[in-house]
Formats: structure tokens, sequence, C-alpha cells
């Protein structure tokens, strides 16, 4: 599956090591240190660094902008981008933007609803969706063409990579749903977070029957519970997120000031289990404001120090 991009990630990936991925949320202002500061705790323990594009719906300092920051500061970033906010002309301007300083990583998603966010009364544009954002980075890569046909001065340098929710209903069509991105181009797929490991394993079954797994590489995601409040809310109000009651029971078997480090400790038990899981060839991991529990828990999982590549 090598795609002979720059990219350090897919060289990773090709030499067969684990992949470890970490995210930062750019900042609700224009202050460069937020993000930089955040990168700085997890940089030496992951292979990049995805930006979140608006996460939520929340207007923030721009991916592109941070993803900037980190190439300059000698760190590799994944570009997120959302099909939500902008039409094809906008994305194909800010992959340019993006190329122009050597970003090799690109995550293509379609966005959350921007009912949950602070311009509730935006309009969404989603001239595009994920999976043509997918087939036009890679044109923009594989053919160096815009999508209206022109030829373009150099290809776009990126590995593609999509999300994928194998907890979202109807569960049936989750596996053929990442076969349709699969055939739209994309490389690498970080999952939603995982807390009900018996039906990820499920999902990756089926993924393996129709050999998926050898056509994309797949990151598992994780996110550590802070608390059984947490973990509640993210059960109860988060669409598409299967927290079962045995995680919820767990957390609140320990004096609250202890469910923290039961909930690291639960997330670094379901990677070296999901390990084991044929097809899984890293693991995203999303701690959103507690990034310095991102290295505590690579060590403890056994996928410290990460490996070179040239």
């Amino acid at each position: 599956m090598s795609v002979n991009t720059a990219s350090k990630l897919e060289k990773i990936l090709s030499e067969g090591h684990y992949a470890v991925t970490s995210e930062c949320g750019p900042p609700r202002g224009s202050k460069p240190e937020p993000i930089l500061e955040k990168a700085e705790l997890i940089k030496d323990h992951v292979d990049v660094i995805n930006i979140t594009d608006n996460q939520t719906s929340m207007t923030r300092l721009c991916s592109l902008a941070a993803c900037i920051r980190l190439k300059l500061n000698g760190l590799e970033p994944v570009l997120q981008m959302v099909t939500r906010d902008r039409n094809r002309i906008a994305l194909q301007s800010d992959i340019l933007g993006a190329a122009s300083f050597d970003i090799n990583n690109i995550l293509c998603l379609s966005g959350d609803h921007q009912s949950f966010g602070d311009n509730p009364n935006g309009q969404n544009v989603h001239d595009i969706d994920s999976m043509q954002l997918i087939q036009m980075v890679r044109l923009m890569r594989d053919e160096a063409k815009f999508l209206g046909g022109d030829d373009l001065d150099r290809p776009v340098k990126m590995f593609v990579g999509a999300a994928a929710n194998p907890f979202a209903d109807p569960f049936e069509i989750r596996v053929p749903r990442l076969a349709k991105k699969i055939a739209a181009g994309v490389e690498f797929i970080q999952t939603q977070c995982i807390y009900n490991l018996d039906k990820f394993e499920e999902w990756m079954k089926g993924v393996r029957e129709r050999g998926l797994h050898e056509k994309c590489y797949i990151l598992a995601g994780l996110t550590p519970m802070k608390s059984v409040g947490m973990a509640k809310y993210m059960q109860k109000r988060v669409p598409g997120m299967d927290v079962p009651d045995e995680v919820i029971k767990r957390l609140q078997g320990v004096e609250k000031g202890k469910q923290a480090a039961e909930g690291i400790k639960i997330c670094i038990e379901s990677i070296e289990r999901l390990k084991e899981c044929e097809g899984v060839k890293g693991f995203h991991i999303m701690a959103i404001e507690w990034e310095e529990k991102v290295p505590e828990i690579v060590e403890a999982a056994g996928l410290y120090p990460r490996p070179s590549v040239n």
C-alpha cells in the first residue's frame, strides 16, 4: 500500500511498525503558543499530530495555519479538512496551501453539524462530501489535476486519510461504508473512540472478510476517560458513541479522585487488547485538552520509543 509520498506516517506504516498518532485542537484565538505548547507535550511519543478543523463547529484558529506552525517547528502534522465550511474551490485552494508548506498528510471529513457550535445559524456548504474530497485529493496527487480538469504545476504529495465509525447505526453498513472510502482512494483510517471492544472486533472481522485491512491502514481511536461523568455524557449525549455500562460501572467503582487514573488504565488495557486484533496497524490517541497524559499512555502500552524513518 506504499504510495511514495513524503509522509512520515506512511513510511512508518509501510515498514510494518505500529503507528501512533494524536491530535490537538487549535485555540479560540490567534495566539500560536497554545497549539505549540500542546504539541511539545506529545511530540516525542507520536509520529504525527492531527490538527482538528473547527471541531464541534466551534470557531477556532484554522487547521491549515496551525499545521504550518507545527511544520515550521520541525513537527509533522495531519491536516484535518471538513467539507462543512468550504466549497470545492476553497478546498482545493487550501490543499494547495498545505502542499506549498510540504504538509504531507490529510484527513478528509464531513464535519460536525453547525448547530453544535457557536454559530448555530451558520449555513453549511457540503458542496462535496468526504468521499468526493478523498477522490479530489487523489486526483490532485496522482494526476496533478484540478477538479475542473486543468493541470497543476506539480502533484500534491499527500497521504490520504479519513475517519470511520464502527459503532454508528445501522451497524450493518459500517463495513460497506469503509469499502466505499477505500474505493474513493483512502489510504489510512482513524476510527471513532473505541470503548466497546467486542463490537469493534466484530467490525474488524467484517473488514477482514472483505480483505479491506489489506487495502488501507486502520488506526484504532482511543480517548481516555477523565471521570464517570465524562463517560455518562459520552454514552448518552454524543451521537455515534458506544460506551458500555461496564465502563461506567468500573469508573464508579473507584474514588472520585482516582477516576482519571482508572480511565487511563482502561485506555492502556484497550491498546494491549487491540494489538492482538488482526488488521489494526496503529493507534490514534485523542486526549483533547489532556495532552500531557499521552506520553504516559504510549509508554505504558509498549509503544515507546517511536521508530525512526528516513
